[in-house]
């Protein structure tokens, strides 16, 4: 393994339809399965990657910015899917990130997005895995 700056710990019990906690507690969740129609209240795992993908998407986006001297303002949305995948018959994800971005023409800013998902370790680990597409829109 590379030189470890972090690392962060989480543990799951139950499923989709238990419980995840960090270590240090900030994260305390109970899950719930979107697709059982329960009226129960929880996250679930493609909340909360899409949650992590859509703010280090963010912070990638604002540092390759930063170092080409272009001071924006960005927001990102993450839409995390759980698809059927066909090829197994099991489950797969997909990713539409939503990216806004004030400050730069729509060249720059779609020339901005590029990169950052060249730079961002969620698109890093994620590419040639899911598909993910990148909707960008100047604010």
């Amino acid at each position: 393994m590379s030189d470890i700056i972090f690392t962060s710990h989480a543990t799951a019990k139950g499923g989709r339809e238990g419980h995840v906690k960090s270590n240090d507690g900030v994260i305390d969740v109970n899950l719930v399965d979107p697709a059982s129609k329960s009226d129960e209240k929880g996250s679930n795992p493609e909340q909360l990657f899409a949650s992590g993908y859509a703010a280090c998407f963010d912070g990638a986006l604002n540092l390759i910015a930063s170092k080409q001297k272009k001071e924006i303002n960005s927001t990102l949305s993450a839409d995390v899917s759980l698809l059927k995948d066909q090829e197994d018959n099991g489950f797969k994800l997909g990713v539409v990130l939503h990216i806004e971005i004030e400050g730069v023409t729509q060249e720059e800013a779609e020339d901005l997005a590029h990169q950052a998902h060249e730079f961002c370790p969620y698109s890093k680990a994620t590419r040639g895995n899911i598909e993910v597409e990148l909707d960008v829109k100047i604010v």
